[in-house]
C-alpha cells in the first residue's frame, strides 16, 4: 500500500466497480453482494464476507452513487450433518433446508433463524447496511421458476462446461450439491444430467433424483432414495427444490444484476465455484459474473481455519463484547483482502487499542499519511454517520488495570476517571484541556475492558494488592532505597494525576542521580528506573510486575500507598480504592506494563 491519497484497496476496487457498471448499465444503480449460509454460528472469519463489500457499497455511496448491497441467506442449502452437542436423534434432519430443521431450543423459528439474530444485531452495531435475500422464500415464491426452468432446457450446455473442469469424472462430491453442484455426469435414474435436486414431498431431504422432465408441462419426476417416495414438482406452482450449487451462484448474478461479489481465496481456484460460475452466466444465462475479490482467511489465535458448521469459534456478536465497533471495522478494513490475518484476544487485545489511540492521536496531529486517515475514516463513519464509540479516549490498558486494582469497583472507577483529564487519559488521548472524565464519557470502552478482564485474563495473572506493610522487607531496605522511597511519597500528591505520578515515579531515580525530572534519563538511571519499579511492585503488590504504576498510584490513593511504603498510616482517604482479591501474578501479566 502506498501513501498515495485514495490509494487504498477499497477505494480502487470502488473505481472498479463503477467503470464496470458504467460500462453494463450506466446510471442504474449499483448492486453488490454477500452471501451467508446459516448452517452454523456467522464467524469472524464469515464477518469478512459482510465487511468487505460492505466498505466497498459505503465508498460507492459516499461519492453519490446509489448501490444496494445485498445479503442473500443461503438458508435453503441442506443440513450436511450433525452439528456438536446435539443428540444423534437429529440426525433425521440432515438433508433437510435449514429453514426446515427447528430449533432445538425454540427460540426461533428454525434451525436457520437462530443463527441469522446475531449477525443482524452484529451489523447493526456495526453499521453495516444490507438488504437481505432469503433463497427460501425466492425460491418457493416462484421468483427462479424461469431461470430453473432454463437451466433444465440448458442441462446438456452445462454438463458440457462442468465436464471441463471435472477432475474425476463419474464421482460425486462428498460434501454435498451446496459446496460443488458437480455430482458427475450422471445425476438421475435415467442417467441424464439435471442441475435440480428436488427436495422430497415426503421426508423433507434432498436424497433424489429426478427420472424425467417435461419442459411444456414445467414438470419434474423424482425418486428419493431415502424413504422411497416418488413424486412431481410443479415448477410453476409449488417449486420444491433448487438448483446445485455451481448453476445457482451465476443464476443469482444474473437474476440480481450482481456487479461485484468478494469470496473465500478457495472460491478462486481452477475448476472452483467462480470460475465455472463464470463460464454458466456467459453460456447459460446470458450474463456477466460480478468483478471478483478473493479474500483470504481469518484465524483466531490457536485455532486453525475456522468452520462455521462446526461451532465453538468466536462470532461478531463475540467480538464486539471486546472490541468496539469501530476497532473490529479497522481489523478488516486496513489490509488488503488478500492478506490473512489473526485475531488475538489475549494480550495482543491492549496492544491493538493502543495502535488504534496512536492513529487517532496522529490524526489528530496532522501527523498520519492519507491512506491511513481513509481507513480510520472508514472504520468510525459510513455513508449514514457514525459508529458508536465512547466520548472520551482513555487507554484500554488503563481501564482494564483500574477495573483490575478496584475489583471492578465502578463507583471508585469513576471516581479515579474523575481525576484525570484527556491529556493524561493513556496513550492517544487528544490533549483538549478539559477536566473531569466521567464513566459515562469511556463507554462501552470500559464495559469492553471489564468483559475481556473477566474473561481473558486468568485470575492468577489478576492484581492481588497487599493488605499490610511487608516489614520484612522494608526493615531490610538499603538506605538509598529508604530515601528513594521518601522522595516520592514526599511529593505524591503534588499533581496527583495520571501523567503527575508517570513524571514523579520516573523522576525519583533521576533526582537521586542529581538530574531533574524532566533531564532525559541516562542508561545508570534506566537502570536505577528498573529496580526502583521492581521495589515499589514488591511493596504493593507482593510481586516483581504488575498494572502501570502511575495507574495502580491512583487506583489505590495517596494514603494507602504511604502506608504500604512504610512512609504514613493505613488511613483510607477519599481517593482511596478497595484491593482485588484475585490471585498475584504469576509471570507477566497480561496487564503489566513497566512503570
Amino acid at each position: 500500500m502506498t501513501d498515495t491519497e485514495g490509494s487504498d484497496w477499497v477505494s480502487r476496487t470502488a473505481d472498479e466497480v463503477i467503470a464496470e457498471a458504467d460500462r453494463r448499465a450506466p446510471g442504474a444503480p449499483v448492486v453488490c453482494a454477500s452471501g451467508l449460509s446459516p448452517s452454523g454460528p456467522i464467524h469472524l472469519g464469515n464477518l469478512r464476507e459482510l465487511m468487505v463489500p460492505h466498505l466497498v457499497a459505503d465508498e460507492i455511496r459516499r461519492r453519490g452513487r446509489e448501490c444496494v448491497h445485498l445479503l442473500s441467506w443461503d438458508d435453503y442449502d441442506r443440513l450436511r450433518r450433525v452439528p456438536a452437542g446435539l443428540p444423534p436423534s437429529f440426525t433425521e434432519h440432515v438433508g433437510r433446508p435449514l429453514t426446515a430443521v427447528p430449533d432445538p431450543d425454540d427460540a426461533y423459528d428454525s434451525w436457520a433463524e437462530r443463527f441469522k439474530a446475531p449477525v443482524r444485531a452484529a451489523m447493526d452495531a456495526l453499521g453495516i447496511e444490507v438488504r437481505e435475500i432469503s433463497q427460501t422464500a425466492m425460491y418457493a415464491s416462484g421468483a427462479y421458476a424461469d431461470a430453473i426452468l432454463h437451466a433444465l432446457d440448458e442441462r446438456a450446455r452445462i454438463d458440457s462446461i462442468l465436464a471441463r473442469y471435472r477432475t474425476r469424472p463419474g464421482v460425486g462430491d462428498a460434501e454435498g450439491t451446496e459446496d460443488t453442484g458437480d455430482t458427475g455426469p450422471t445425476d438421475s435414474a435415467a442417467g441424464l444430467y439435471y442441475p435440480y435436486r428436488p427436495y422430497c414431498h415426503r421426508c423433507g431431504r434432498d436424497t433424489t433424483q429426478v427420472t424425467s422432465y417435461d419442459a411444456t408441462g414445467a414438470l419434474v419426476d423424482y425418486a428419493c432414495a431415502a424413504c422411497g417416495h416418488r413424486d412431481r414438482v410443479h415448477l410453476r406452482e409449488d417449486n420444491h427444490g433448487k438448483l446445485v450449487w455451481k448453476v445457482d451462484w451465476p443464476m443469482r448474478w444474473a437474476h440480481e444484476r450482481v456487479m461485484f461479489e468478494p469470496f473465500g481465496a478457495d472460491h478462486s481456484a481452477p475448476g472452483s465455484s467462480f470460475t465455472v460460475g463464470a463460464q454458466v452466466v456467459r453460456e447459460v444465462f446470458g450474463g456477466q459474473p460480478p468483478v471478483p475479490l478473493p479474500y483470504s482467511f481469518v484465524g483466531i489465535r490457536g485455532m486453525a481455519k475456522m468452520s462455521s458448521s462446526a461451532g465453538g469459534v468466536p462470532t461478531p456478536a463475540d467480538g464486539l463484547r471486546i472490541l468496539e465497533p469501530a476497532v473490529l471495522r479497522w481489523l478488516y478494513a486496513r489490509r488488503l483482502p488478500a492478506q490473512s490475518f489473526t485475531i488475538d484476544f489475549g494480550a495482543e487485545v491492549s496492544r491493538l487499542y493502543d495502535e488504534w489511540d496512536r492513529l487517532a492521536a496522529r490524526i489528530e496531529a496532522g501527523q498520519a499519511q492519507p491512506w491511513e486517515r481513509d481507513v480510520a475514516d472508514r472504520a468510525t463513519t459510513t455513508s449514514r454517520g457514525r459508529v458508536a464509540g465512547p466520548r472520551r479516549r482513555v487507554s484500554f490498558r488503563v481501564l482494564a488495570s483500574l477495573l483490575d486494582v478496584t475489583a471492578g469497583d465502578t463507583a471508585q472507577v469513576g471516581r479515579i476517571l474523575a481525576g484525570f483529564d484527556d491529556a493524561t487519559a493513556g496513550d492517544g488521548a487528544p490533549d483538549t484541556g478539559s477536566q473531569g472524565i466521567t464513566v459515562a464519557d469511556v463507554e462501552p470502552r470500559l464495559s469492553l475492558a471489564r468483559t475481556w478482564l473477566a474473561e481473558q485474563v486468568p485470575a492468577e495473572e489478576r492484581t492481588h494488592v497487599r493488605t499490610e506493610p511487608d516489614s520484612d522487607l522494608l526493615a531490610s531496605l538499603t538506605a538509598e532505597d529508604a530515601v528513594s522511597l521518601r522522595e516520592l511519597t514526599t511529593r505524591l500528591t503534588d499533581d496527583w494525576t495520571l501523567s503527575g505520578l508517570t513524571r514523579l515515579v520516573y523522576g525519583v531515580p533521576k533526582l537521586r542521580a542529581g538530574l531533574t525530572v524532566d533531564d532525559p534519563a541516562t542508561a545508570e538511571v534506566k537502570r536505577a528506573q528498573r529496580g526502583f519499579f521492581r521495589l515499589l511492585y514488591r511493596l504493593l503488590v507482593g510481586a516483581d510486575r504488575g498494572p502501570r504504576l502511575p495507574t495502580l498510584l491512583l487506583a489505590l490513593g495517596p494514603g494507602r500507598v504511604r502506608a504500604l511504603l512504610g512512609q504514613g498510616d493505613a488511613l483510607l482517604g477519599e481517593r482511596d480504592a478497595p484491593h482485588s482479591q484475585a490471585g498475584s501474578p504469576a509471570g507477566e501479566s497480561r496487564l503489566t506494563e513497566p512503570g
